[in-house]
């Protein structure tokens, strides 16, 4: 007799409705066929995978209630992310308000001009439900304003057509909620990848948008990084691809998801109909696309390829790991090198934004004081929640670790007379880790497996790397180790101009101290991180950084002056000897192909 086929648990279905655009107001609604019969618990997630605080998205459910046959169910509080029902016979209905306005990457933002929301933000999760699919039906709001908006995400259609409101569907839970969703009047264009439709949606008022150039820039980056991971069959991870990104004023932010990214940019850094194009990319147009190309290089390091702490996450509590290095650090190594690999910049382009991340890292004396593998753990207290202080306490898992990177290149190009580079490293790492990580393997990498592998690919014993600078806080050899491929690496600063090694902000008309970094004058004087400076040897200092600039500039390096300032309510007089300028101005330059001794040049742009 033949068995009979197991029954599939009934969906958990979710309807999202715009309720208020002025009131920025999402009302949600949840409904379980099959409820626990020991009351069936729900929870909101209380950070966002990429985003490493957290952010507690419970705070913005104004009102929630549930019913169950037409009747009310009492619901529990049991923290303050997660409810409890009643037991009920039949299914059941949770309805909640989320509060929508958070102009971010990050959260849920909603008003006349557009809706957009992360998952995170807007949908309970269902205890013990967690793997069934899931169902969401995206309503278009009524209010006038919204009559002709359009719905963008990479969820995958059930009832709904492509870019229109209706029912889409998730395999899971962790499915539904890496699919952020935009509404609004956007600008669309679409291009394929190796077969595989990308689409650039923007919103926000971008006059003369010249979306040709995207899409030609955009094609070439994301096939390049296709080709990159899949050198033979030019094979993408997903089915689908959007870029949903918001213009305003002035922003700049990204993050991953597993077939999109939600980007946030300033207008002026996109391409214009109305410019002439050249071949100098503008450098807010570049930094775009250097955003873009990182958030795209995401979709195989860390959305695939996994940390093991991150297989699964858990959504409730901080999750630590120590190799943030790998997955951020590697991916800001490799974002600007796609844009030279895809054609979109040249060798000297790049070697200019290689020497400004160089002279990034070796801004802060935090990078003596903290290892990469450390500040990757300490993401949730320390670099998501940076102070004043952070310069003086805390190294960039992003920056050093894109040096890291770039050390590990050069090191096994070397050592292996270019047989074997850091693209081998990652390419095991996706055919190990990430190529099958959907829908079934789901497992993540461990620290140990990261060291041995690299071993193992290069053929080499890399541990005195680690020890040094990803367990270590040592800086990087990059003169030396760039030496043998014709590259040269210097810092230009001069130390003849005057300054007090400080960072600078306004408050108001007058010049506000945000950071002093140690062991400059200024700390050395004893004006600290808050103080409004007033004047400089009796001379007004105004709220523009140049002005205070002008003012010192007419002393030495070495010369003392006296310094005004408040703190809180407190005028108080500093002596300030002045340094010269510790900003470090690192410059990446090709040696002369006719001074250059044997071995391969241009590494870093090769294959």
């Amino acid at each position: 007799m033949k068995k009979p086929t197991p029954k599939k648990p009934a969906a958990i279905k979710y309807a999202i409705v715009p309720k208020d655009l002025g009131a920025h107001l999402f009302d949600v609604t949840v409904t379980v066929a099959v409820p626990s019969p020991d009351g069936q618990v729900f929870a909101l997630p209380a950070w966002i995978p990429g985003s490493y605080m957290i952010r507690e998205f419970s705070r913005n459910i104004v009102q929630i209630r549930a019913e169950s046959n037409g009747k009310p169910v009492a619901l529990t509080k049991l923290d303050k992310h997660c409810w409890q029902a009643a037991p009920v016979a039949g299914a059941l209905t949770v309805q909640y308000e989320v509060y929508a306005w958070d102009l971010s990457v990050r959260a849920a933002h909603l008003d006349q001009t557009h809706g957009f929301f992360n998952g995170t933000s807007v949908y309970l999760r269902v205890l013990g439900q967690e793997h069934t699919a899931h169902e969401v039906d995206i309503q278009r709001p009524l209010d006038a304003a919204a009559k002709t908006w359009r719905v963008a995400t990479s969820l995958p259609e059930l009832g709904a057509k492509r870019y229109g409101f209706g029912t889409y569907v998730a395999g899971d839970y962790d499915e539904l909620i890496d699919h952020p969703v935009e509404m609004g009047d956007f600008a669309l264009a679409t291009f394929k990848a190796y077969g595989i439709a990308h689409d650039i949606v923007v919103s926000g008022r971008v006059p003369n948008l010249d979306m040709a150039r995207l899409q030609a820039d955009l094609k070439a980056i994301c096939e390049t990084q296709i080709a990159f991971f899949e050198p033979r069959t030019r094979r993408a991870p997903m089915d689908r691809y959007v870029f949903l990104t918001l213009a305003v004023g002035d922003g700049y932010g990204g993050l991953e998801h597993r077939a999109s990214t939600a980007l946030i940019c300033a207008r002026a850094d996109l391409p214009s109909t109305a410019a002439p194009r050249t071949a100098d990319i503008g450098e807010g147009y570049l930094k775009f696309l250097g955003l873009c190309s990182h958030e795209y290089f995401h979709t195989w390091n860390v959305k695939r390829i996994k940390p093991a702490a991150f297989a699964p996450y858990d959504l409730q509590n901080e999750t630590y790991t120590p190799l943030l290095w790998l997955f951020e650090g590697f991916t800001s190594y490799y974002d600007d090198l796609m844009l030279v690999r895809s054609g979109i910049i040249g060798e000297a382009a790049y070697l200019k934004l290689l020497g400004k991340a160089v002279s990034g890292v070796l801004r802060g004396s935090g990078r003596t004081k903290q290892s990469v593998a450390d500040s990757s753990f300490d993401a949730w207290g320390k670099y998501y929640r940076q102070d004043e202080n952070a310069p003086n306490a805390i190294v960039s898992y992003y920056g050093k670790g894109s040096l890291i990177a770039l050390a590990f290149d050069l090191t096994i190009r070397a050592k292996t007379e270019g047989k074997k580079s850091l693209d081998d490293v990652m390419l095991a790492l996706w055919q190990r880790y990430g190529r099958d990580f959907y829908p079934t393997a789901r497992r993540g990498v461990t620290e140990a497996e990261v060291e041995a592998l690299f071993d193992e690919i290069s053929g080499l014993k890399l541990k005195p790397l680690f020890d040094k600078y990803v367990r270590g806080t040592a800086d990087l050899p990059l003169a030396k180790l760039y030496a043998p491929f014709g590259v040269k690496l210097e810092d230009l600063r001069k130390n003849a101009k005057p300054a007090f090694d400080v960072g600078l902000g306004r408050d108001g008309g007058d010049c506000k101290l945000t950071q002093v970094h140690e062991g400059g004058a200024a700390h050395r004087a004893g004006l600290s991180a808050g103080d409004i400076l007033v004047a400089v040897e009796g001379l007004r200092v105004s709220g523009s950084p140049s002005n205070l600039d002008g003012l010192l500039s007419r002393y030495k390096v070495g010369d003392t002056v006296g310094v005004h300032a408040f703190r809180r309510d407190e005028l108080m007089t500093f002596s300030v000897q002045l340094q010269g300028d510790c900003v470090p101005d690192v410059k990446l330059s090709l040696v002369d192909e006719r001074k250059k001794g044997a071995g391969p040049a241009r590494p870093s742009a090769l294959r």
